[in-house]
């Protein structure tokens, strides 16, 4: 059968050169008409796009002509809403009279902090006091604390523009006096208490033992009266806290003593924001033009008031001769409300403007960290204390109390409480290590402060004014307990740091409105979910998560005002608030800071009505503008399952709706369709929003605004997410 096959195949008829030539030619001919019908289309194609494209043009050409028409009477309309800005800070710089009054005339005894007169006396007559117990000084100290507290409150409260260099100087001077006098006055309780230390020795070891314990406070101490060189290992009752002492100490005239001070005052206080100079001549100059304006306005309008007056007396005469006194007072009545009235007007465009410049500032980001660091120095722009600061001390033993014929007899040391020195300075001993090996420290970490990884442990440098890392080892740290133990090679205040930016940048953010008045923002992070309430000017935390676990903490519940309830959410571990450094420590999505300022101060004027929420497409677009979502939220409306959002970008400037959405593949500033842009995010939403929304927002109170204002911008959501 193969040869057959192959018999066959050798039959086949051969192309001819012809027709290979002709097959060519058809080809070419087929491959031509293909290429003119594919140019054919694409051209009808092309001029289709390009005709789609010229409407398109002409139909934004037009959109962007309206817009500027209505562009200045949108912003007079903005202007108007945000007068509640400087109402707010009216409003605030009252209260902070009103409280100065109000302490003046309760008269407890308790000094103005912010007097200068009255808090040296203070400090002058508690130093002259002796003798003091530590209960004492601990009861003593809640009002010292207060103080202190009330003097942090004024710097960081009162606006730049209100406050002066001499008074910052003079605030911060009086906080260091307090601290210094604070701690003086415990080593010198405490001297009074270790010269009691063989009256008040535990029965079973022969040495003293006490635990104070307070809000702020916590102390322990222990004095070696038997210098049992075998009792080394040092726990003090119903707690975990102790140490390992070496041998040399064991057998030592020592006390130790752990002061744990819930507060820190160790760390250098915090330079106070101020302006740079181009700032301060801006709003200067930018004061004195608008006064001089104001100033000239008012009076062409009293020339003009009082020419039209001249007139109309010269053209009526007799008749103003005849009328009584009283109506010539009713007609001097007009005259002497308008410059009251221009004055006010004057005064709250001033105030609006300082407080627009003192919020942008807010939001400047430093070009460098503020100083060289050294060589293991914790930097503090990045990370933080928490829980407070241990003072470790190694104390020498004072000369005992001793009984004789009914009195009680005691050697008082001129030179007070005296630290012991450990390790000596100078040792001819080659094995000084041995001798003196470091010491074993176990403390317990406060209760209501969150670690979101093992804590970091630093030491005080008296010297440099720093804390550092160096000459502490083996550190362990045991979560469930909150027990830390490390070894200390010298006595020193300790203190446990974390970074603090460990919950930037968040990963999503929600603005919803509660009631009337009141909003819920919820930020989270990578390690916590946090809700915070905030109602006319008071913040709450309302929840916290943490690894998806609700999480207590003794901040629920409590109203405080803005800046107190950072203070208390930072010392509590919780820090959502980037400040002009953070930006060197976390990659962020940089937005130009006046765009964000202008985009949170409409957010909160929106607030009472509508939700705002993070989008993906804010990192897709450059610094000048933003993208996030917006809905109406009318309070009586039910939580929705998956709300129908829309995705807003906002420059400043310009607001316009967007045509893709949050699951769209690639970013597009394509404007949505049947939408129009607007110079306000107000106007924007206005557009979609019912009347009964737009009326919520008119209704909002200025001081609520202000609040939900500051809170955005102290978490900077939209360059922190």
């Amino acid at each position: 059968m193969a040869p057959k096959a192959k018999k066959s195949g050798s039959k086949k008829k051969k192309i001819t050169k012809a027709d290979r030539l002709k097959q060519i030619l058809e080809e070419e001919e087929k491959r031509q008409k293909e290429e003119e019908e594919a140019r054919v289309k694409y051209e009808k194609e092309e001029m289709e796009r390009l005709e789609i494209q010229r409407i398109e043009n002409e139909k934004l050409q037009k959109l962007e002509a309206k817009d500027l028409e209505r562009r200045n009477e949108e912003l007079e309309e903005l202007y108007l809403l945000e007068a509640c800005f400087p109402e707010a800070e009216k409003l605030k710089r009252d209260n902070r009279f009103l409280s100065q009054w109000k302490h003046y005339i309760e008269c407890d005894g308790s000094p103005d902090p912010s007097i200068a007169q009255e808090i040296n006396t203070f400090i002058t007559l508690w130093k002259e006091e002796t003798n003091e117990t530590l209960e004492e000084v601990i009861e003593k100290s809640k009002l010292v604390l207060n103080l202190i507290e009330k003097l942090k409150l004024i710097l960081l409260e009162t606006p730049l523009y209100d406050l002066q260099g001499k008074n910052i100087i003079q605030y911060q001077e009086s906080i260091l006096e307090l601290q210094e006098l604070l701690h003086l006055k415990f080593n010198r309780a405490t001297e009074i208490l270790l010269r009691q230390a063989s009256t008040l020795a535990d029965l079973d070891s022969g040495n003293m033992e006490k635990v104070i314990q307070d809000e702020n406070v916590t102390l322990y101490i222990w004095a070696n009266l038997k210098k049992n060189p075998r009792h080394r290992s040092i726990r003090f009752s119903e707690t975990q806290t102790g140490f390992e002492i070496p041998r040399i100490l064991a057998t030592s005239d020592i006390a130790l003593r752990l002061l744990h001070t819930h507060y820190d005052h160790v760390t250098p206080l915090s330079p106070v924001l101020t302006p740079s100079q181009e700032h301060i001549s801006i709003v200067t100059d930018f004061v004195k033009e608008e006064v001089k304006s104001v100033q000239t306005a008012v009076s062409k309008d009293l020339q003009e008031e009082n020419k039209q007056e001249n007139e109309s007396n010269s053209v009526h005469e007799e008749e103003t001769k005849a009328e009584g006194q009283g109506d010539v007072e009713e007609q001097m009545c007009p005259v002497q409300e308008e410059p009251e009235a221009t004055k006010y007007e004057m005064e709250m465009k001033l105030l609006s403007e300082t407080v627009s410049a003192a919020q942008e500032l807010l939001l400047e980001n430093a070009s460098e960290k503020p100083y060289f660091l050294e060589e293991n120095e914790v930097d503090l722009c990045q990370f933080t204390t928490l829980g407070g600061v241990y003072h470790l001390d190694i104390l020498e033993l004072p000369p005992q109390c001793k009984p004789m014929k009914g009195w009680m007899i005691v050697e008082i040391l001129k030179e007070g409480l005296q630290k012991y020195t450990y390790p000596p300075e100078t040792t001819e001993d080659l094995e000084a290590e041995n001798v003196f090996p470091p010491i074993e420290v176990t403390l317990e970490v406060h209760e209501n402060v969150i670690f979101f990884e093992n804590p970091m442990v630093a030491r005080w440098d008296a010297e440099g004014k720093q804390w550092k890392t160096d000459g502490i080892s083996n550190v362990s740290y045991k979560s469930e307990e909150r027990l830390i133990t490390f070894n200390l090679e010298t006595f020193c205040p300790v203190t446990l740091i974390q970074d603090a930016h460990i919950n930037m940048p968040y990963q999503s953010w929600e603005l919803r409105p509660l009631d009337v008045n009141k909003v819920l923002l919820t930020i989270t992070t990578v390690f916590t979910e946090l809700q915070i309430q905030i109602k006319e000017n008071l913040c709450m935390l309302a929840s916290i998560k943490v690894n998806n676990k609700n999480h207590s903490s003794i901040l629920e519940e409590k109203w405080m005002t803005p800046v107190s309830f950072i203070i208390a959410l930072k010392k509590a571990g919780l820090n959502i608030f980037p400040t002009g450094h953070s930006h060197l420590y976390v990659v962020i999505n940089y937005k130009h800071p006046s765009v964000e300022v202008k985009a949170y101060r409409q957010m909160a004027l929106l607030s009472s009505a509508f939700a705002f929420c993070w989008s993906k497409w804010n990192t897709a677009c450059d610094s000048k503008k933003t993208v996030f979502q917006v809905r109406e939220h009318l309070l009586k409306e039910e939580p929705i399952r998956n709300p129908n959002w829309t995705l807003l970008m906002f420059s400043g400037d310009r607001a316009q709706s967007l045509k893709i959405n949050e699951s769209s593949d690639a970013f597009s500033e394509a404007l949505k369709e049947e939408t129009e842009f607007h110079s306000t995010l107000y106007h924007m939403v206005k557009d979609f929003a019912s009347q009964e929304a737009m009326r919520a927002v008119r209704r909002s109170n200025c001081q609520f605004v202000d609040s939900v204002c500051h809170m955005l911008l102290s978490t900077r959501l939209l360059s922190y997410s």
